[in-house]
């Protein structure tokens, strides 16, 4: 479990074929300051197990699926990455629950720079629109970020912004962002459990009726 703080900028510094995955190693002396073999770190908001470590690295295996999933299988040997070390039992949750799977990936669509701050309107999967409000929170590579606007429910394209300060734009990845790049996006797992129980509401209550 994961709250969307992240604590250090990484870099991928070897990548090997894997099966019908890779195995990443990644520099991140933070990370692994207090980490052990089978933690769980988020890279981009991806959760990874350790699989061995040193006193600067981390390197984890990345399945086919998660490949597919995110934007790990278009990272090369010297690209940055957005890490945060799984959170304490009793630690502040400074952003919102993360869970370090990815639900599918965006677009970014446009940068808006401002005076102190800079919006950015990402593209989302017509299947994540409902999961998405104003004001709620999403996980945008890792990412714990609050949802500034988003698209009407009859737009065919749906979008969403959110608008980043000084301090997200400098320690993370998302200040080098531009037009076109994608980003991995976590939709709010309350949100997730809440359509999940709604999808069950009608055939229960035609359950209850028929029962009578």
């Amino acid at each position: 479990m994961f709250t969307g703080i992240i604590e250090e900028l990484g870099e991928i510094i070897a990548i090997e074929p894997s099966g019908d995955g890779v195995r990443l190693t990644v520099h991140a002396p933070v990370a692994v300051s207090d980490a052990a073999h089978g933690d769980s770190i988020a890279v981009s908001g991806v959760c990874l197990t350790v699989v061995d470590q040193d006193a600067a690295s981390f390197t984890a295996d990345v399945m086919k699926q998660t490949l597919d999933m995110s934007t790990l299988s278009g990272l090369g040997v010297g690209s940055a990455v957005n890490l945060e070390r799984a959170t304490a039992t009793g630690g502040r949750l400074g952003g919102h629950i993360v869970q370090g799977h990815v639900d599918g990936t965006g677009e970014v669509l446009e940068v808006r720079p401002g005076a102190q701050w800079r919006v950015l309107r990402v593209a989302l999967p017509a299947e994540l629109a409902p999961l998405v409000v104003d004001k709620g929170s999403i996980s945008v590579d890792g990412v714990s970020l609050t949802v500034s606007d988003v698209s009407a429910p009859s737009e065919p394209a749906p979008w969403f912004e959110v608008s980043l300060i000084p301090e997200t734009l400098t320690a993370t990845t998302l200040g080098a962002c531009g037009r076109g790049d994608r980003v991995n996006l976590e939709t709010d797992i309350l949100a997730r459990h809440v359509q999940r129980l709604l999808a069950f509401t009608p055939r229960t209550a035609t359950n209850e009726g028929g029962s009578r």
